[in-house]
């Protein structure tokens, strides 16, 4: 298993122009919790930003998820004669994040990973993805990024939190795991994308990525069978290409398939991401709040608006309830 080690405090600012660097999460505007998890000391949070972008915050640690801070009226190209246009704003700026100590990037879009972001990022910063990921960022010669770590489907990578802190004799840890999925439909134009998935440490969380409702996904929870999925962001929208003006090819779940996926995973928590940021999403995230309901499954959902934080427990990996892998 991979190993990378990382030190909160001396990861430095995200970006290659930042002159100040926030120290602490931006203040929320709305914080929530979830019955399942509701305890008075959570020690975890995650706040979404938009599109696929959220921040979560363990142990002093900070992983930033698929960054994408564009603009409404921007615009971005996700393969040969597709482009979109953000119709959102993220709910901070590049130059509002606080320290970050690495990114988690699902797949190389630029509605997942956007210019502006891929220019200022500093080139240091270790990037957990995909091996077609890691070859797009580490082929740009000198401007190349040089702490890419690329998982395949079901290989993992310890990520140790460096402290002072002694926690029952163990650093604490997070273990991120690739998981499988499909961008694209079955037929000619398919191809297996290695969505990258898994956040786990006992409290697990799973982040679907850009995939599809397809049968590979259905080894996910016999992998983790007696040990369950905590928490699950769902990555919505029904995106179609060429638009939604002329729906030829459906790339990511719409509201049915998102609730196919929550009855397959069936983690403790859901919350959806990636909905409503493009022009190309065609399935609102009204249409995932009915079919949920009409699944009966609401009381396991947290829904977040941009800016929005998710507090919860993680619990530490000798005590016997869950770990955090």
């Amino acid at each position: 298993m991979k190993r990378l080690t990382i030190d909160p405090g001396t990861s430095g600012p995200p970006t290659k122009e930042h002159t100040y660097v926030p120290t602490e999460m931006p203040e929320a505007a709305t914080t929530k919790v979830h019955p399942s998890n509701a305890e008075e000391d959570t020690n975890a949070k995650l706040m979404f930003v938009g599109t696929a972008t959220t921040i979560l915050e363990w142990e002093g640690m900070r992983i930033l998820t698929d960054p994408n801070f564009l603009h409404a009226g921007d615009h971005v190209h996700l393969g040969p004669g597709v482009n979109a246009t953000r119709l959102t704003d993220p709910a901070i700026n590049l130059e509002e994040l606080p320290r970050i100590d690495a990114i988690l990037l699902s797949h190389y879009h630029e509605d997942h990973f956007d210019k502006v972001v891929g220019d200022k990022l500093k080139r240091s910063i270790p990037i957990i993805t995909t091996p077609h990921a890691k070859n797009c960022l580490t082929s740009k010669g000198d401007d190349s990024f040089t702490a890419v770590h690329a998982l395949d489907f079901f290989q993992s990578l310890t990520a140790d939190v460096k402290t002072n802190k002694i926690q029952a004799g163990q650093k604490p840890s997070v273990k991120i795991t690739g998981m499988p999925g499909k961008h694209i439909p079955p037929g000619p134009l398919s191809v297996a994308n290695d969505i990258l998935s898994a956040f786990d440490n006992g409290y697990r969380i799973y982040i679907s990525g850009d995939t599809l409702m397809v049968d590979e996904l259905k080894e996910i929870p016999e992998r983790y069978k007696g040990r369950g999925i905590d928490l699950m962001l769902i990555h919505l929208g029904g995106t179609t290409i060429p638009s939604p003006k002329m729906p030829l090819l459906m790339v990511t779940m719409d509201a049915n398939q998102g609730v196919q996926l929550m009855q397959l995973i069936n983690p403790d928590v859901t919350i959806p991401i990636h909905f409503d940021d493009y022009d190309v999403f065609m399935s609102p995230l009204s249409d995932f709040k009915k079919a949920v309901k009409d699944a009966g499954l609401s009381d396991k959902i947290v829904y977040l608006d941009r800016k929005d934080q998710y507090n919860f427990k993680v619990r530490h990996s000798l005590q016997p309830a869950r770990t955090v892998q």
